[in-house]
């Protein structure tokens, strides 16, 4: 499959790119080096450079194979990346998929993931015929909670000890969304 590329407004969601023209390897190892992105994604930012040549490969061959989708999410302007989505997981004989995400540290708490998300949600949900999205997040990621809110997630449970955090076992909040749930009216 192609990669697709998203106008969400404000911003352009495209394929995570490392070529002759784009190159996401140095925004991705600067966001990896990140302390808050180190504490909730250990195993992605392991470490730096390599893991986000790493991630830019497995990205592009999860588009190449169909079971795994990616966007930069990019300002829409300067075509500056300031998040990144990924819809992994995906079941297309039961029609489900989980989705992970991050912003860049200086792009947090302004509203880019909601409203990136719910746009990646409904090419999802229409041009993919995926029935259900899951969101899982360490219970002490405050911030992951407020996206999986504003994009109209479930709380569906809880997932005993299911995350490393500071090396410390801790607690994942468990979400879905279903083609089928309302829209979120507005991002709060």
């Amino acid at each position: 499959m192609e990669p697709v590329e998203i106008n969400a407004g404000e911003y352009y969601l495209r394929a995570f790119r490392s070529d002759d023209r784009i190159d996401d390897v140095p925004v991705l190892a600067e966001a990896f080096a990140d302390a808050e992105t180190k504490r909730y994604m250990p195993r992605l930012t392991a470490d730096g450079a390599p893991s986000a040549e790493t991630f830019v490969l497995l990205m592009t061959d999860g588009w190449e194979k169909d079971y795994r989708w990616s966007w930069a999410v990019c300002e829409s302007v300067t075509a500056e990346v300031m998040a990144g989505i990924v819809i992994h997981n995906v079941d297309h004989h039961l029609g489900s998929a989980e989705v992970m995400c991050w912003s860049q540290p200086k792009h947090r708490g302004k509203g880019v993931l909601p409203a990136a998300l719910n746009s990646v949600l409904g090419w999802v949900y229409g041009a993919m015929d995926v029935h259900r999205v899951t969101y899982r997040h360490a219970v002490s990621n405050t911030a992951s909670q407020r996206v999986a809110e504003k994009c109209g997630f479930t709380l569906e449970g809880r997932l005993r000890e299911e995350a490393m955090v500071d090396d410390q076992r801790e607690d994942q909040l468990l979400w879905s969304r279903l083609a089928s749930d309302p829209f979120p009216e507005q991002l709060r």
